[in-house]
């Protein structure tokens, strides 16, 4: 019931929040476009939660991460009572009649386990809240694509492939998470490869205004790309600065050279979009064991013709059920490239990918925001930060 009224249910909450707790106001994000998306990442969260309550051996150590995680917003043991209660409040004003004394004793455990679970992973928690790291480099690619330079203060901890989620003061309160470039390095230094995302105030911050010397917070490092040793043969496959993760495993791989072929297919809107070839051309001379291949569109042609040669070039290569096969990207390619592999026979299990969530938010046709009744009828999938799979992880 609550479910087919969201929109109504999550608006209330947070006035109710806001309204009755003012201070707690200056935690979230203070431009509309964030708070719609916080709006969507609560409910999603919420209806993960819930369905898996009586789940405890996967659904409390997500909790314990979850608050553990919670704490770069600056979040306290006492915020959690108070949003408990305007949560109740919305899920009795959105339930009208159904909601009984029964039902609000239900919620009121179910909430009481879920709060003292992320409590709990707080409280256990060794690791910093967050990070600071000095940006030492800033390259600019273009108009929109930034590759920054960052020298943690402190050791921080993470494998090849994952990302971490990024904060300016430049854009108080607004996190948001960008794939990790490199494999570790003697110097601690980490590359985060940012592409500017129109309307999109963090990437605009940190690809047009940061600068040498501004320091960035850095939440802790999660994803589930990370390599696996196999007696497999590889593929890669990166789109846009989908690159970062991808260039970050083929470090770790020439480092550690496999006994196994490694293909990597590299695709770009245009030429000037593969602002990494130098270094992909120097591991394809110098690695024997690795083929490249490169797809963009042809000169003049739409963007999306990368995406159709993309098809044609792995439509044209065999033996991706034997293929170990590493996807990254943004998420509609990515959805797509895996549903066109399991076509050619990869196997689900051999796909490994991340989503990791967007600066974008959720639009429509030609990039305008979605309208309620879109949002409503046709619902984007929210992500919200997944921390289970936190650094350092081995398989």
């Amino acid at each position: 019931m609550v479910e087919r009224r969201a929109e109504h249910a999550v608006k209330f909450f947070y006035s109710h929040l806001f309204w009755h707790n003012p201070g707690v106001r200056d935690l979230f994000p203070d431009s509309s476009e964030d708070m719609e998306r916080q709006r969507d990442r609560l409910f999603a969260a919420l209806t993960h939660v819930i369905s898996r309550l009586g789940d405890d051996e996967t659904l409390r150590p997500y909790l314990r991460d979850l608050g553990r995680d919670h704490r770069k917003f600056l979040v306290r043991p006492e915020h959690y009572a108070v949003v408990g209660s305007s949560l109740l409040a919305a899920l009795a004003e959105t339930s009208g009649e159904a909601w009984t004394p029964q039902v609000e004793k239900a919620w009121t455990e179910a909430y009481q386990v879920i709060a003292d679970a992320m409590l709990a992973g707080a409280d256990a928690s060794e690791d910093p809240p967050w990070w600071d790291a000095e940006v030492v480099r800033h390259l600019q690619y273009g108009q929109d694509i930034g590759v920054l330079t960052l020298r943690p203060h402190t050791a921080f901890p993470y494998l090849p492939g994952q990302y971490t989620s990024v904060n300016t003061a430049r854009v108080p309160r607004t996190w948001r998470t960008y794939s990790i470039g490199n494999a570790p390095r003697p110097d601690g230094t980490v590359d985060l490869h940012v592409s500017r995302i129109d309307r999109g105030r963090l990437s605009t911050a940190l690809v047009r205004e940061t600068r040498p010397g501004d320091v960035l917070r850095l939440g802790a490092a999660g994803g589930q790309l990370t390599f696996r040793r196999s007696d497999r043969p590889v593929s890669l496959i990166a789109a846009g600065t989908g690159w970062a993760p991808i260039r970050a495993l083929l470090e770790e791989l020439a480092a550690r050279p496999p006994d196994q072929d490694v293909r990597l297919f590299v695709v770009a809107r245009d030429g000037a979009h593969l602002y990494d070839r130098p270094l992909i051309d120097s591991y394809g001379a110098s690695c024997g064991w690795l083929d490249v291949t490169y797809i963009t569109p042809a000169p003049g042609r739409h963007r999306n013709e990368a995406t159709e040669r993309l098809a044609t070039a792995l439509g044209t290569r065999g033996l991706w059920p034997d293929q170990d096969v590493y996807l990254s990207g943004p998420g509609p390619f990515v959805d797509e490239t895996a549903h066109l592999l399991e076509g050619l026979g990869a196997l689900p299990g051999r796909l490994f990918h991340d989503r990791v969530p967007g600066a974008g938010g959720e639009h429509g046709p030609g990039g305008r925001p979605l309208g309620f009744a879109e949002w409503l009828l046709n619902r984007p999938a929210p992500h919200w930060h997944d921390p289970s799979a936190r650094a350092p992880r081995e398989y």
